[in-house]
């Protein structure tokens, strides 16, 4: 049996995260109970970890675990998503927790189930779900925490939450270097802060998932462009990429990149490691669940989804080996500048993920209105500078544009963003019709660069679309010269025929 009432936090689930997590907490000076469904996995975590300073409390049941957290409770979640956090909460509230106390769930649960328990669970407790970024040594050192629930309830965990976030320089907004363990980083901007109500924190974090989609095939993209246009080996293309991460393109993603890079094969140290993974990337859902959102609600996130197409696409690969033998390509040679094409994939790389991130947080306004949250899109920008994956310098921009102008409808519109599309956008051009005529599939870049294109058009080709859907299903149409609303129907094909005006949407007639 655990001792009474010592912990300041409770934890389930100790997993890889879950263990970080909790040596996180306890190196800021809390106490932390900790429970998990084998017993044995929490005797061997507590007698690895002897001296951490908060200090661990194991405990064997989820009655001892409720007994040793101070009141009001709070009790971290860290199982598998779907059924599990449900069974967990249930025994939770079945032991004894109190209306005041709060699950925090933090694994990747779908947003719409956080509303649903928030809801469901709103008379026994305060049920939170908190987005945590930044994988096994982000858990450990500092993640990017994206917490949604009741307001008033968030202040029992602000102050442990705020403790154990990644922080960022106050000048310079880069995230501070992470800590030797039993050394937190104490000093900086913490990244995180209240997201919203119910479903709001892990709805903020799908959205993060599906930006890093897009940010990793970006980059995969322009590697393979280089790669293949300029038969660039590995340890040629490393140094690139570290460059590229001294300037704009200064990010987590891009840092990895180039270790990857100039990494040897363990097995032949004549051969590049990159060259021995094969070419089907997985995914575990939350790039789709992102495309789905985007689609429900009519946002055109189209560069993020194509992300999430490509992976599909990677994982046939049996079939792509088969169609290569059938289907040709255009025989092309690059024989221009060799820097001038990396200088333009560099601007490419950067103006498309201008897009992809306009995309990111297109969605997240439209879902403002649609599950009635409000967010504010500087501080969730400010929360993504350190610990987790999309971490980058560009993120202090994005702070900047929402802070001068928190209704900011697009990034695009921003000046610096406007500034820097305009800049690049003669080089991305090019890349696009080089991946083109060679043949090279950058379906990341091309979809981006049709979304800025259809994003700056004041006319698109849908006034036909509209025409054909109301030629064959009544659809109705708009005019331009009438109000926006007032819609039509021609009996088609007549143009002797009179036009007939339609009622409006929801109208009583």
């Amino acid at each position: 049996m655990a001792e009474q009432t010592q912990a300041d936090i409770g934890l389930i689930g100790l997993a890889v995260m879950g263990e970080n997590l909790a040596l996180n907490i306890a190196d800021h000076g809390f106490n932390v109970a900790v429970y998990n469904r084998t017993t044995q996995v929490m005797k061997n975590f507590i007698a690895a970890n002897p001296d951490t300073p908060g200090g661990l409390i194991g405990c064997e049941s989820v009655a001892d675990l409720l007994a040793a957290v101070k009141k009001p409770r709070k009790i971290i979640v860290l199982v598998k998503a779907g059924a599990a956090v449900d069974t967990v909460a249930q025994q939770l509230i079945g032991a004894g927790l109190e209306k005041d106390d709060l699950i925090i769930d933090c694994g990747n649960s779908q947003w719409t189930d956080t509303i649903r328990r928030e809801k469901d669970y709103s008379r026994q407790c305060r049920f939170f779900g908190s987005g945590v970024s930044g994988g096994e040594v982000g858990a450990r050192f500092g993640p990017s925490l994206m917490p949604g629930g009741d307001a008033q309830a968030w202040r029992h965990l602000e102050p442990i939450w705020k403790a154990i976030a990644a922080k960022v320089d106050p000048g310079t907004g880069k995230a501070i270097e992470t800590a030797k363990p039993g050394q937190p980083v104490k000093d900086g901007i913490p990244c995180t802060a209240y997201i919203g109500e119910n479903g709001a924190g892990h709805y903020v974090k799908m959205i993060h998932n599906g930006i890093e989609y897009i940010d990793m095939q970006l980059i995969s993209e322009a590697y393979f462009l280089m790669r293949n246009l300029l038969s660039l080996q590995p340890d040629e293309l490393s140094p690139i990429f570290a460059r590229w991460n001294q300037g704009d393109l200064d990010s987590y993603l891009i840092e990895i990149t180039a270790d990857i890079l100039k990494q040897r094969d363990p097995r032949d140290a004549d051969s590049f490691l990159v060259d021995r993974v094969l070419d089907t990337a997985q995914q575990k859902g939350t790039g789709k669940w992102t495309s789905i959102n985007a689609l429900d609600m009519g946002i055109p996130a189209n560069a993020i989804a194509e992300a999430v197409f490509a992976r599909c696409l990677s994982a046939l690969k049996d079939e792509r080996i088969e169609a290569a033998k059938h289907l040709a390509g255009p025989r092309y040679t690059y024989s221009g500048d060799r820097d001038e094409l990396i200088n333009a994939v560099h601007d490419a790389l950067y103006c498309s993920k201008i897009c992809a991130y306009a995309q990111g947080f297109q969605l997240m306004r439209a879902a403002e209105g649609e599950y009635h949250w409000k967010f504010d899109f500087a501080s969730i920008a400010g929360i993504w500078r350190g610990g987790c994956i999309i971490r980058a310098r560009f993120l202090q921009k994005i702070t900047d544009a929402y802070t001068r102008a928190p209704g900011l409808v697009n990034l695009l519109l921003d000046p610096y963003f406007k500034e820097q599309l305009h800049k690049g956008q003669s080089h991305w051009r090019t890349v696009v019709a080089l991946a083109a005529q060679a043949g090279l599939a950058a379906p990341a870049f091309m979809s981006a660069l049709a979304y800025y294109d259809g994003y700056r058009s004041a006319q698109l080709p849908a006034n036909l679309l509209q025409a054909q859907r109301d030629y064959f299903g009544a659809h109705t149409y708009e005019r331009t010269d009438e109000p926006r609303g007032a819609l039509f129907h021609l009996d088609w094909p007549a143009p002797d025929r009179p036009e007939i005006a339609m009622p409006a949407p929801g109208s009583a007639v």
